[in-house]
Parts: C-alpha cells; structure tokens; sequence
C-alpha cells in the first residue's frame, strides 16, 4: 500500500482499505487472545475442522476461560476508549477556537464562512459539531475568486465527508498499537489520502490550474489544532498530482481491490469462530 500508486488515483478507496486492514488486525489480536488463553474452547471455524478432521483434536466441552475474553476484550475497549478520546479532545480544541472567532471573526453570507482580520493568507475549517469554514482577510485579498471558490471547496468537501473522524480513527490505532508499522504507515497515509479527496471535490468544480495556484499561494497557511486546511499534508505530492494528471486506476483492478477490502475483515472470524458465529458475522458485517 505505501509502496503503491493507485492510492493517488483512487484516495477514497486507499482509505477504505486501510482501515479495513487495522480492522482486521484488530480481530486478529482479539481472537488470538481467546486461543492462547483457552485453544480447546475456542477452536473452532476453518482450524477446528481441520484438526477435526485429521484426529488430532477432539471437540472440548470444558469450561471457556475467561481470561480470553477478557483479553479479547481489553482490544476492542482499548481502541473504542482511545477513538473517544481522540475525539473528545479535537472537540474541546474546536469548540475554545469556535468562541474566539465568535469574538474576532466576521460572518460572510457570501463566502459562506468566517472571515478573520488577519494579514496573513490562511483558510481551514471546524469540522464535526457547528462546522465552520475560515477565512483570512489576506486569503480573500490575495486569491482571486475562482481560486478562492476552490479552496472553500475544498474546506466543504472534509466537512461533508466528516475526515475528523477518520483522522481520530487512525490516530487512535497508532496510539494503541505503538510501534506497529500498520499503524505508524497508516497515520502518515490517511491525512495525505484525505487532502487528496477534498481536492478531487474541489477539481468537479474548478480547473486544475485554479486549484493549484490556490494550493501554491496557501501552502505555507497555518492550520490550528483540530482543524483541517488545503494547505495541510503533503502539499508538494498533491499539487504534482494535480498538474502532472495520471491517467486513472484500472476499474477491474479497483474493484478486485475493493472486493478484497470487504473480504479482509471477515477471515479472521471465519478461520477462528464457531460455523454459526461465522456466518452470521459475516451477514452483519457485509452492508459495512
């Protein structure tokens, strides 16, 4: 995935995949611990009929161990924990600067957004709760029109596609699984891929040269802490991406890609649970 390039021709669903990798890695952990602490009990799925089959194991009717759940557990409360965390806190961040701009900003009814006495070119927004666009009197003075439509474009496209939660998603796997190289790779990734499908968004409604110019001018913006910008990750990859156009990911490939996604998360439950189990996990996890 990180060595990859179709990432960069179809961000969304490099996205997809990612978190459908921590997904599965995640049930991975949680179904490993109920074997180690208790193999007999919980054996079962593709490995139990396997060894079913060959003589060497015998279905066990002792006492599950609650040691694994426990620990099957202690991963899906680490990281739900963590998300709301994250989450929490990027909201407590938005709300303090939401009540500074109520003091020092100017609503727009033409912008759309709000706009700060400030010199210096910069644009974000608030997502989550009371969104917000923000705009700065040098970014309105300094782009023109169209190049400012492309970048609140852009601001309304990771409003819309609520990429704060995404970003708090793969935050919060990196802070459980520290260290692990699909959670650091994952944190670097997802960011980028983000800025990546607020600029395709953009792209539907301006020209690409609009849209890079705009990104040159803000690349060296600011954005505060819990906010998201045009000028944000990998402005450098993104604006080569844009002038230097590839032509798009093969369709058959993206969705043998996509295909793969859906199946990722559900191996796990089908090697290692219960026929019964299985298969109705399967069922509920098919419309995700």
């Amino acid at each position: 995935m990180a060595r990859s390039s179709w990432p960069h021709r179809a961000p969304a669903l490099a996205v997809t995949v990612w978190l459908t990798l921590a997904c599965s890695f995640s049930l991975c952990l949680a179904l490993g611990a109920l074997h180690l602490a208790s193999p007999h009990t919980h054996l079962h799925g593709i490995i139990y009929t396997c060894r079913v089959a060959l003589g060497i194991d015998a279905p066990s009717s002792t006492r599950a161990n609650y040691a694994g759940y426990v620990g099957a557990g202690a991963v899906g409360a680490a990281l739900v924990v963590t998300f709301t965390i994250c989450v929490r806190r990027a909201r407590a961040i938005r709300k303090r600067h939401r009540r500074v701009l109520d003091l020092v900003g100017r609503r727009s009814a033409v912008l759309g957004a709000t706009v700060l006495e400030h010199a210096a070119p910069t644009a974000y927004c608030l997502p989550g709760y009371r969104p917000r666009i923000v705009v700065s009197r040098g970014a309105v003075e300094l782009l023109s029109s169209k190049q400012l439509g492309a970048v609140l474009e852009h601001e309304r496209a990771h409003i819309a596609g609520r990429h704060h939660l995404l970003l708090a998603a793969s935050q919060a796997f990196a802070a459980v699984f520290r260290g692990l190289p699909l959670a650091s790779v994952m944190r670097e990734q997802i960011p980028l891929l983000l800025e990546m499908i607020a600029d395709d968004r953009a792209l539907r409604r301006t020209g690409r040269n609009v849209l890079a110019t705009a990104m040159y001018e803000m690349a060296t913006a600011s954005v505060p802490d819990g906010a998201l910008g045009v000028g944000g990750h990998g402005v450098a990859v993104r604006l080569q991406r844009i002038l230097i156009p590839v032509p798009s990911a093969n369709l058959a490939m993206l969705c043998c890609i996509a295909t793969a996604a859906m199946v990722v998360p559900l191996l796990p439950v089908l090697v290692a649970c219960p026929p019964s189990l299985a298969l109705s996990t399967t069922f509920a996890l098919l419309p995700l």
